[in-house]
């Protein structure tokens, strides 16, 4: 192509510029509406600093408080141990990979990681993940086409939620663990698609109930459907050995795909996919979300490694977290303050209130008194069930969830 012309370089002396900043002032005004809508209806999010972890106590902009919001379920994201192997990689290897895995940034440590992640959950093959979204948009966009069906439950991750929408797939989307009404859609639908999906979240991370993994089963054996399982949240504390929520029912190696993080139970970040070989290498062909991401840090891979190792050798971690739920239930039953899933034992506990503005107040209450509980709003629950979402660990202690019970109490005014 040759010079800009003439009649093009006059439009731009005479006001190119200045449609550029109207432009810009138009968007700014429109997303400033959006976000002043947000804002009074309590659904705008901001960014809150907290740093300096160790085990529950963290550092914030209000002086030191007790997190009882993180993921960090065993205690491992301060772990020295974890710190040390990153290092060590890190003096080995650099800090970036330095390309995707398919094209030179496959790296030792990532391979050592896939078979540490093989043999912790007992199955032929793991791939890695830069996030756990991106496991959950790759995979599942890669295993559905537009002749597929998907059957996919109500209170899904967000990120299943989009690696649906990006299949193509016709999504139908059952009640919340109702299998009932999951039967009836497979025998509605299933006959006239080429593959089938029946996807679920393990342990679901708000409600802090498990999805029936049996009756899930049994209906893909019914109707030829294949399995698939979000277990980030149960991955190395549910189940025998943490394996997770289908070998707390029974049926460990019964499910065709499941996602897995490194992200909260072990410590550091990233996800990873388990399954045969053979759909491990399907995945690293097809997953867009793998096939054009650069690698993990192979730091980041040692450093998952130690984490996987301490799971496994010290299961009184394990325990110390079940224990720790029931102390906190247990607790918030003393106060009068009941949790969304009743009777359960799970580390993800949630209190129900409801109203989106109260969510915020007692948040911010319990963080003025040096507690940082999860305050969940839409769109990440439905509509209406706003709640606080408190998440045991192995790092809390006795007498940290005596003062969150106490200051839970405080801040709800009784």
């Amino acid at each position: 192509m040759g010079e800009p012309g003439p009649d093009f370089q006059a439009a731009l002396a005479s006001g190119v510029t200045t449609n550029s900043t109207h432009n810009s002032a138009a968007l700014s005004d429109a997303l400033a509406a959006e976000l002043t809508q947000l804002r009074g209806r309590d659904l705008e999010r901001t960014l809150k600093r907290t740093w300096n972890r160790r085990g529950a106590v963290v550092e914030t902009d209000q002086g030191t408080s007790i997190d009882f919001s993180s993921n960090d379920y065993l205690g491992l994201a301060s772990d020295p141990r974890l710190a040390e192997a990153a290092s060590r990689a890190m003096r080995d290897h650099g800090v970036g990979a330095g390309a995707a895995r398919l094209i030179s940034g496959n790296n030792p440590e990532h391979e050592a990681l896939e078979e540490d992640l093989a043999d912790f959950f007992d199955v032929e093959r793991a791939l890695v993940f830069g996030s756990g979204y991106a496991a959950n948009v790759g995979t599942l966009s890669a295993l559905a086409e537009r002749d597929d069906v998907i059957f996919s439950d109500a209170l899904n991750h967000a990120s299943v939620i989009d690696g649906c929408r990006l299949s193509r797939a016709d999504v139908h989307v059952y009640p919340h663990a109702d299998t009932a009404a999951l039967a009836m859609l497979l025998d509605r639908h299933r006959a006239s698609a080429r593959r089938a999906l029946i996807v679920t979240d393990g342990l679901f991370s708000m409600d802090g109930d498990a999805a029936p993994i049996v009756d899930i089963v049994d209906l893909a054996r019914r109707f030829d459907a294949w399995t698939y399982v979000d277990d980030a949240h149960a991955v190395g504390v549910v189940g025998e050995s943490g394996l997770g929520t289908a070998s707390d029912a029974g049926l460990h190696g019964a499910i065709d795909v499941t996602v897995g993080t490194l992200g909260k139970a072990f410590g550091v970040a990233g996800a990873f996919v388990c399954g045969t070989a053979t759909l491990a290498q399907f995945l690293l062909n097809r997953a867009r979300s793998f096939v054009f991401s650069t690698a993990m840090l192979p730091a980041q891979a040692a450093a998952a490694r130690e984490g996987l190792r301490i799971a496994r050798v010290e299961p009184w971690r394990r325990d110390v977290v079940r224990d720790n739920a029931r102390r906190i239930r247990s607790t918030l039953e003393q106060i009068g303050v009941d949790t969304v899933d009743g009777e359960g034992t799970a580390h993800v506990i949630p209190v129900p209130l409801g109203d989106d503005g109260l969510t915020v107040r007692v948040g911010a209450g319990l963080a003025a008194r040096g507690f940082l509980v999860g305050a969940i709003r839409p769109p990440t629950v439905p509509v209406g069930t706003s709640r606080l979402r408190i998440a045991a660990s192995a790092a809390h202690t006795s007498d940290q969830i005596a003062g969150l019970g106490n200051a839970l109490a405080a801040a709800l005014g009784r």
